[in-house]
């Protein structure tokens, strides 16, 4: 009998032991406030399991038994970023899969809405949750809605029904569509709780986008042309890539009713102002190529990205042209903000030289060239996307309770978002990557790829 006990004692106090969640502790940290735009200093913050048990100052906060103890010296605390149109690789070749979860991650970005899903995304999604796979957090469309896919309004209902059916987050819409499919796959949404999100079609335009309250347009698709009188009559030229052969006819006076129209719908925006960055920028596709960060993809995939924006530059009517259309784009982003629609982070990694993770801070420093702080910046990557997903209690922020979703670095990143592009470790909901387990990484991927 008491030979039992003692076995039962033991075996219990094994498992219990076993179950008890791993802590770990930054100490001596500066925590970046994204609510406030503020600096809370000489901070200890406790994380337990995949938690943020506890936060206050240095001398307050008890450090817990066994705890992994990371001395911050002094550095800052933030939340993990958002990719907000990002890819995720399917199934077929899973090194490249985990290579490109990695990269995010190895750059801060926590979380990932994947723009072009798969059924095997959403067992992904699962396998990332449980920390079967490292990777963001992720949110997955499924195949998307597009011109010349969908046959006809009823083919896009079922299509929607379908994929609201299968679990996806999202469903995604492409250029191409007509009036009459996007309406059905609109109304199939409404009757089932999925938002439509991505492209806006030439045959309805930006206004019936935000008429049907599309949940976000990406790239800011179709504003160009939305900010043409409607008197004007450009039937003769050829848009090109972001209607960039347009902006002649823009009506500049006319981006600030625009933010507001956006505003009043309830439509987000992801600008992906990187992609056209390096569409219209001087600097040949070739150099490009040559990037640092080029060395962590396939070279095909960087050969086919010279190849493909050779082409685009190849339309422009004017080597005038692009850099108004980056301008323009400025000034609308600027608006968007400044009269309270909604800005999502994103930069449409992997494409034509957005190298996943490292492009999200070329995506930063284009926000803050549009005009914003880097805080309104940052924002836009960690409590916009929250309160985009309605997530607020998830995670966004460094609060108690939440995903410790975190980055470290080395300076102030309110004064310059360049801080954030190289972290001194990250953190995905409880597990910590220092600096060398990162570079461990990359040096591997780049090996692959050499």
């Amino acid at each position: 009998m008491t030979r039992h006990f003692l076995v039962s004692v033991l075996l219990f106090t094994t498992v219990a032991a076993a179950q008890e969640p791993e802590r770990t502790v930054f100490q001596d940290v500066q925590v970046v406030d994204m609510e406030t735009g503020s600096v809370l200093r000489d901070q200890t913050v406790v994380v337990s399991g995949d938690r943020i048990a506890a936060i206050g100052p240095s001398d307050a906060v008890e450090i817990p038994q066994a705890a992994i103890v990371i001395e911050a010296e002094g550095r800052y605390l933030l939340p993990g970023l958002a990719e907000m149109h990002g890819h995720v690789p399917g199934i077929g070749d899973r090194q490249y899969l985990e290579d490109v979860l990695f990269l995010y991650v190895a750059n801060g970005v926590t979380t990932v809405r994947g723009m072009l899903g798969q059924p095997a995304h959403l067992e992904l999604r699962e396998q990332i949750a449980n920390h079967e796979v490292l990777g963001p957090r992720l949110y997955t469309s499924g195949p998307s809605l597009r011109g010349g896919s969908v046959g006809g309004p009823e083919n896009a209902r079922r299509i929607v029904l379908e994929q609201a059916e299968a679990g996806y987050d999202f469903v995604k819409v492409h250029p191409g569509l007509t009036r009459a499919e996007f309406d059905a796959a609109v109304d199939a949404g409404l009757e089932t709780g999925i938002d439509l999100a991505g492209h806006v079609s030439i045959h309805y335009g930006v206004g019936h986008a935000l008429e049907a309250r599309q949940a976000t347009i990406d790239h800011l698709d179709g504003y160009v042309r939305y900010l043409i009188p409607p008197e004007s009559d450009y039937s003769t030229a050829q848009a090109g890539f972001s209607e960039v052969n347009l902006v002649e006819f823009v009506d500049e006076d006319r981006i600030t009713q625009v933010a507001r129209e956006t505003r009043d719908a309830g439509v987000w925006n992801v600008p992906t102002q990187s992609l056209v960055e390096h569409r219209v920028v001087p600097e040949a596709p070739a150099e490009i190529a040559r990037r640092p960060e080029m060395i962590y993809m396939p070279p095909e995939i960087i050969q086919d990205w010279v190849e493909r924006n050779e082409r685009a530059r190849g339309t422009l009517s004017s080597q005038n042209v692009g850099m108004r259309l980056l301008e323009i784009r400025q000034q609308l982003i600027k608006a968007l903000h400044d009269e309270g629609a909604g800005l999502l982070l994103g930069s449409d990694a992997p494409q034509v030289f957005n190298v996943p993770g490292f492009s999200i801070h070329h995506e930063l420093r284009g926000i803050v060239a549009a005009g914003l702080t880097p805080h309104e910046a940052l924002r836009t990557g960690t409590i916009a996307p929250a309160e985009f997903f309605s997530a607020e209690d998830e995670f966004g922020r460094i609060s108690v309770g939440l995903a410790a979703d975190l980055v470290l670095v080395g300076s102030d990143p309110l004064e310059d978002v360049a801080a954030v592009s190289r972290p001194f470790g990250v953190m995905v909901r409880g597990q910590w990557l220092d600096r060398s387990r990162l570079d461990q990484g990359l040096a591997a991927i780049a090996d692959r790829y050499r």
